[in-house]
């Protein structure tokens, strides 16, 4: 039997919400079924990981990897990223305090997506105010305008035939030196560093490192 459960979020989010009685979504594909009861096995591993408490989807090998890896790299960890940094920094270009452009393009994108989380985009729009909703439709498809979305199509493409997945093999093979390097310069950006200071000052709020 090939067979595969994709829980939809970080480990250490999956066993939190586990020892919660909760669970994150999950994805479920079989690739092989040797003993006829592959699917049955794979759901079995779902229950055990407490994604059924939540909701399982069937899917493909193909069709889970390739929307994974579009969806970390366009926007759940590339494409959100990149754009709360580039926000920050015209802020902070334009003469703003960086402490004003961090609650402004980091720290309150949680109240948004949590709004968006509960009951989607219209419930989150009708949450805000009017001019936040219209500044939303007006101005929103001029920052992902057609040029981004050729961008995603090629990065999609590039998923697609395997481009990435060779360029992080060799990546590792060489020991990651760009890979470290990113890493080291992405951690000393200005954003990070105020980040870490509001944080520490936030009542309630514990600071989570990375290892």
């Amino acid at each position: 039997d090939v067979t595969m459960i994709a829980p939809k979020g970080p480990g250490h989010r999956v066993r939190e919400l586990f020892s919660q009685g909760s669970g994150v979504p999950a994805l479920v594909a079989v690739h092989q079924d040797a003993s006829q009861t592959a699917k049955q096995v794979a759901l079995a591993y779902a229950k055990g990981l407490g994604c059924t408490r939540i909701g399982v989807l069937e899917t493909t090998f193909t069709e889970e990897t390739e929307t994974d890896l579009f969806g970390e790299q366009v926007i759940l960890c590339g494409g959100v990223t990149a754009l709360m940094k580039a926000a920050f920094e015209t802020l902070v270009e334009g003469g703003y305090q960086p402490e004003s452009a961090y609650f402004e393009c980091m720290h309150e994108l949680k109240l948004i997506v949590d709004l968006i989380y509960e009951g989607g985009m219209n419930y989150m729009r009708y949450s805000v105010s009017d001019t936040a909703e219209y500044g939303d439709y007006t101005r929103g498809p001029r920052v992902i305008d057609e040029h981004v979305r050729q961008t995603m199509r090629q990065i999609l493409k590039e998923v697609q035939d395997g481009s990435f997945a060779r360029e992080w093999i060799l990546e590792n093979q060489a020991g990651r030196p760009n890979f470290l390097a990113l890493r080291k310069e992405n951690a000393e950006h200005q954003v990070e560093q105020v980040g870490k200071k509001l944080r520490g000052m936030m009542k309630g709020l514990k600071e989570q490192g990375a290892s």
